[in-house]
């Protein structure tokens, strides 16, 4: 049941505040870590705002001011607002309520976003919100190989359920739940899996970008 229409703005939400305990350099917050000479959160916003999203909000969390320190005179784009999460360490349903707050008002949908899938660019964006619109589901994900990936819309009438979500979680429980009322968009490339969660993952993503 779609109650987000195709004439009706989609806002993007990039979740950005988590500690990447998992990455293992603390004294630099992953989301500052330098692919081709720019911090991968730049290049994942910069994604977003090359796309038709409608605004776009960035949670930052851990470490907000060096990130910020760090986007300059990019962080006041006219169609990016920044809120910061000071309850990050509740995990990734924290960051996914503050950015519900910033747009669920004036936004008929929104788009999830991963602040460590550089790969996601404006084309996949794209291709999610045109199919989006142009269906009558609640939810959309892209699939590759018949595996479910990010990022992910919603539109309003999941609202509600997303702020009950507790704990280091996101939708997939949500997607899992309303299968009859969920979008799959087929893509071509596995951009919409591949992140970096440690180390090891740096250089395979860098020889992709």
């Amino acid at each position: 049941m779609n109650i987000a229409l195709s004439y009706q703005p989609t806002a993007g939400v990039i979740l950005a505040a988590g500690r990447s305990t998992r990455f293992g350099t603390p004294k630099q917050p992953k989301q500052l870590l330098k692919l081709n000479n720019t911090p991968m959160v730049e290049l994942v916003l910069d994604n977003a705002l090359k796309s038709r999203l409608q605004r776009i909000v960035l949670v930052l969390g851990c470490q907000y001011q060096s990130i910020l320190k760090h986007l300059g005179k990019k962080a006041h784009h006219p169609r990016l607002q920044i809120v910061v999460n000071h309850s990050f360490k509740e995990g990734l349903s924290s960051s996914l309520h503050c950015g519900l707050n910033a747009v669920q008002r004036k936004s008929e949908a929104v788009m999830f976003l991963l602040a460590d899938q550089p790969l996601a660019d404006a084309g996949l964006i794209n291709l999610l919100l045109e199919n989006f619109e142009a269906s009558d589901k609640g939810i959309c994900v892209p699939v590759y190989k018949e595996k479910r990936g990010n990022p992910t819309i919603f539109s309003r009438h999941y609202y509600d359920r997303l702020m009950m979500i507790k704990g280091d979680r996101g939708g997939r429980r949500l997607i899992k739940a309303h299968t009859k009322d969920v979008l799959e968009v087929q893509v071509c490339a596995p951009a919409c899996f591949e992140d970096i969660d440690t180390l090891s993952d740096v250089a395979k993503i860098q020889r992709l970008i």
